[in-house]
């Protein structure tokens, strides 16, 4: 343990170097370190990197920024604490998020660095009180231009977010919502459709939710992907519930008579899911069609026994 003390000191020492080559080479030997090997994280934090790297990221080098932000990223899985009690690290990380000059690499460790510091609970509300970082992350996912692994990445970060009740109002307050529906309706990437799924199924648990989702029609939208020509994976039709599911728990009556009355095909696609989805799809489907007082079945000959309680 003492050789690795020595290593990562003698590393650090060269953050500092007025050698650009020095400094390169050291950020280099530091990224793959702490990504190989977990025990060096706490060690590199120690002696003192993360100020260094937080400072490279607003560089206006790619090497630079990039071999800062996915080491940030390596040591924020076991040294979260040392990031967020570093001065000006989320600033750092906002500006990485926002600024022109960030590759898209950075951008992308970046983003991953916040989804890891959003796993601690605590951090969560003081990442979104950051309206920048809210922003950044927002504007991300609205950009046609924006790489399919940024988008992704920002939704991780968005999730994570959105987990803490309060930040949802701001998420919503940024324009989160049409962002957010703009990618359901208009990325046919699975993968994206469905981390998007999971934030929207966050931001409808809380009381903007169902005015902000009317103004994109949302339901629409969210009753559309539990069609099986839409080819939906089961993980975005358990998304899917799970949104609607909240925003009658929120909404009430208005908002379970805009879904009662999309016809029978809803509560088909409802039933798909209680029927064969996965346990949690399973529990969702049955707490939704019990919210919307439908009962369900198949008769002997395969059709649908789909009847109001109410």
């Amino acid at each position: 343990m003492e050789v690795k003390r020595r290593t990562a000191n003698s590393l650090v020492s060269k953050l500092s170097s007025v050698s650009e080559k020095t400094r390169i080479e050291a950020l280099c030997e530091l990224r793959l370190l702490s990504k190989s090997d977990p025990e060096i994280r706490p060690i590199i934090a120690d002696e003192g990197a993360i100020p260094y790297l937080s400072e490279t990221l607003y560089s206006l080098t790619p090497i630079f920024q990039e071999n800062a932000a996915a080491t940030l990223l390596n040591l924020s899985i076991s040294t979260r604490e040392s990031l967020m009690s570093t001065p000006g690290l989320l600033d750092a990380l906002s500006h990485a998020l926002r600024s022109p000059s960030t590759s898209p690499a950075a951008v992308q460790s970046t983003a991953a660095t916040l989804y890891s510091l959003l796993i601690e609970e605590s951090y969560r509300p003081i990442i979104g009180s950051k309206r920048d970082i809210l922003y950044a992350l927002i504007d991300i996912i609205k950009n046609p231009d924006s790489p399919g692994r940024s988008i992704k990445d920002a939704l991780k970060a968005l999730f994570g977010v959105s987990l803490y009740p309060l930040n949802r109002h701001t998420m919503i307050e940024l324009g989160a919502v049409p962002a957010l529906f703009s990618l359901l309706v208009k990325d046919g990437r699975v993968g994206v459709v469905e981390d998007a799924t999971a934030v929207v199924a966050q931001m409808a648990a809380c009381e903007e939710g169902p005015e902000a989702f009317r103004g994109v029609s949302g339901i629409r939208v969210l009753v559309d992907l539990l069609d099986p020509s839409t080819g939906s994976s089961g993980r975005i039709k358990v998304n899917a519930i799970s949104a609607l599911l909240n925003l009658v728990q929120h909404g009430g009556d208005k908002i379970k008579e805009k879904i009662t009355g999309m016809g029978v095909g809803v509560f088909d696609g409802i039933a798909d899911v209680a029927e064969s989805g996965s346990p949690k799809g399973k529990s969702k489907a049955a707490a939704l069609m019990k919210f919307l007082d439908v009962s369900g079945g198949l008769h002997s000959n395969g059709s649908r026994d789909l009847s109001s309680n109410s």
